[in-house]
C-alpha cells in the first residue's frame, strides 16, 4: 500500500534495478504524472486496467519478468474485494480448487491455467510473505489475521518488479495501434503500451465500482461474450412458496440444496426476502428462471421413518412438537402447523406424516428470482473463452490483448475459487504480456 501522505494517482517508484533474473535489460525510469498532463504519452511495456486480485497478480508477474508495467484504477483504492472477501479475512484459495469447481461455456478451458499455477504455488507466496492462515471447511483456507495482509504481498511483489500503480484515473479509451501495440486514454492524459490487460472484473457489487468496461473493451476489439447473470447471490422467495404465513428472517441451518444435477451440503439462511447462506448462493450460480431448486433439511436421515417412529414412540405428544428434534425451533413450528391438524400424533394418518417426511428430504422450492449484481458476489459468464488463449489468456485475434479473472466467462464456487481463477489467469497472462 502507498505510504501515508503519498499521492492517491501513483505509488512511489523503486530505483531501477541494475539486471534482472531474467536477464533482460534494466529498465528506465517511467516519466511522472505531470507528463500526462500536458498531454505528452508514455510507453509501457504492458498497461492493466484494473487493480484487483488478477490484475496485481498480473502486474507482479510481468514486471519480475523485466517488463515496465503500468497498473490504472478508477477507484481511489486497490483490492477492494480482497479486502472485503471472508468477512475481511479474504478466503484466498482452496485446497480442492479444480476445473470440476468452475462454470464456464469451454469447462475445459480453466484447466490449462489452474494447473500451470496451482492453489500450493499461492500458498507459497503466501508463506514466504509470512502470513499466518488456516482452513476453516472444505479447503477454504483464511488469513489468521486481516485480508489487508494479502493486499499489502501483492503491492510489495509489484515494487519489487518495478510496477507503477496509479488509482483514482478513468481509462476513456483504448484502441489499437496498428501492429504497434496499444492506446490507452486516461481522464489525466495518453499511454501507448504493447500489452493491454483488461482485469476490471465482472459486474457484481457496483458500489464498489464494478462497471461492464472489460465487456465493452472487449467488444470493441471484436471478442465475444456469453450471457452474463449474477452469480454467488442470494435467492428470492415469496412466504407462500414455503406455505409460511411470513418468512422466517433469521432462522439457519445445515441442508442439501439442489439444482439441477448440482448439490450442496452447506447451510442456508432465511432472510426478509428469501433465502441466503452458502448452500444458496452456491446453486444460484447454476439456478435458471421459473426452475424450482429442492432442500433437503434433514440430510443424512430419512424424514418419513422418522416420523412414523415418532408416533409409534409418543402417540401422545402434539403434532406441533414433532420436529422439535431435527430442525430449528421456529421452522419446525410453523412446518408442523402448516402441514398437521392440531392434537396428538396418534390421530394422523401415516400417509400424512409420509408426506410431511418426503418434504423434510425434498422440499421443492421455486424462487421469483435473485437479489441482483448488487448483492451477487460474482458475475457468471463474461468474454467468451473461444476468443482467448487457454494458456496465455491473450485474445486469439488481437495479439497483446489479454483478459483475466472475473471478467472471462470463467466462474468459480463459492469458497476461495474465484480468487484462485485470479491468481492462475492473471500469472498466465503475465508470464506472456
Amino acid at each position: 500500500m502507498r505510504p501515508e501522505g503519498a499521492s492517491p494517482e501513483e505509488t512511489p517508484h523503486p530505483t531501477p534495478r541494475t539486471g534482472h533474473s531474467s536477464g533482460c535489460a534494466p529498465r528506465p525510469r517511467a516519466r511522472s504524472v505531470g507528463s500526462l498532463v500536458t498531454g505528452q504519452s508514455e510507453t509501457f511495456d504492458v498497461v492493466v486496467i484494473g487493480a484487483g486480485a488478477a490484475g496485481l497478480m498480473c502486474a507482479m508477474t510481468a514486471g519480475r519478468r523485466g517488463r515496465r508495467v503500468l497498473v490504472l484504477d478508477h477507484a481511489d483504492k486497490i483490492g477492494s474485494k480482497i479486502l472485503i472477501s471472508g468477512g475481511g479475512r479474504c478466503n484466498f484459495t482452496n485446497l480442492g480448487a479444480g476445473p470440476e469447481n468452475f462454470i464456464s461455456r469451454n469447462p475445459h478451458f480453466c484447466r490449462s491455467a489452474l494447473s500451470r499455477y496451482t492453489a500450493a504455488d499461492f500458498i507459497a507466496l503466501v508463506q514466504k510473505h509470512g502470513i499466518a492462515f488456516h482452513e476453516k471447511t472444505l479447503g477454504q483456507l483464511f488469513c489468521d489475521g486481516s485480508a489487508k495482509q494479502i493486499v499489502t504481498m501483492l503491492m510489495d511483489e509489484c515494487r519489487a518488479g518495478g510496477v507503477i500503480v496509479r488509482t483514482s484515473q478513468r481509462v476513456t479509451q483504448a484502441e489499437r495501434l496498428g501492429d504497434n501495440g496499444f492506446r490507452i486514454v486516461t481522464d489525466a492524459g495518453h499511454i501507448a503500451a504493447a500489452s493491454l490487460v483488461l482485469a476490471t472484473g465482472g459486474l457484481s457489487i457496483p458500489k464498489m465500482g464494478a462497471t461492464g468496461f472489460a465487456y465493452d473493451t472487449a467488444k470493441r476489439f471484436g471478442l465475444a461474450l456469453t450471457r452474463t447473470v449474477p452469480g454467488l447471490v442470494p435467492l428470492t422467495v415469496n412466504a407462500d412458496a414455503f406455505g409460511f404465513d411470513e418468512l422466517l428472517a433469521g432462522v439457519s441451518l445445515p441442508v442439501v440444496a439442489t439444482s439441477g444435477r448440482h448439490r450442496f451440503a452447506e447451510a442456508i439462511l432465511f432472510t426478509h426476502r428469501g433465502l441466503s447462506g452458502p448452500a444458496i448462493l452456491q446453486v444460484s450460480s447454476y439456478w435458471q428462471p421459473g426452475e424450482a431448486i429442492t432442500l433437503d433439511i434433514a440430510p443424512g436421515g430419512d424424514g418419513t421413518a422418522h416420523l412414523i417412529d415418532r408416533k409409534q414412540q409418543r402417540p401422545k405428544s402434539e403434532t406441533r412438537g414433532i420436529l422439535g428434534d431435527l430442525l430449528p425451533t421456529r421452522l419446525a413450528n410453523a412446518l408442523a402447523q402448516s402441514r398437521l391438524p392440531p392434537g396428538q400424533l396418534a390421530n394422523v394418518p401415516d400417509r400424512q406424516l409420509a408426506a410431511l417426511g418426503r418434504l423434510l428430504n425434498g422440499w421443492q422450492i421455486t424462487p421469483t428470482g435473485t437479489e441482483g449484481y448488487a448483492k451477487a458476489e460474482v458475475t457468471v459468464g463474461g468474454i467468451d473463452t473461444r476468443d482467448l488463449s487457454s494458456t496465455t489468456m491473450e485474445a486469439r485475434k488481437v495479439p497483446g490483448l489479454f483478459v483475466i479473472g472475473e471478467a472471462v466467462d470463467v466462474t468459480g464456487w463459492l469458497g476461495g475459487y474465484n480468487f484462485q481463477w485470479a491468481w492462475s489467469s492473471g500469472w498466465c497472462a503475465g508470464q506472456t504480456a
